[in-house]
């Protein structure tokens, strides 16, 4: 059972709404990059564009 103090500070729903809003969108953009990032590789494979490939492909793996 967790303990709290009287005086303490008491989460709020509204700052437990805005962190998974906040992780929400955070997993919105990142799935987006993603998204991108692929469609870009796939580009430039078909212009073979290796720099531009092996640049996106780093990328991607960052994030993933």
């Amino acid at each position: 059972m967790e303990k709290r103090l009287l005086n303490s500070p008491q989460p709020t729903d509204a700052n437990n709404d805005s962190t998974i809003a906040e992780m929400f969108l955070n997993n919105v953009m990142i799935d987006f990059r993603k998204k991108t990032l692929r469609q870009e590789i796939d580009q430039s494979l078909q212009e073979r564009n290796k720099e531009a490939f092996i640049r996106l492909t780093e990328e991607l793996k960052r994030i993933c």
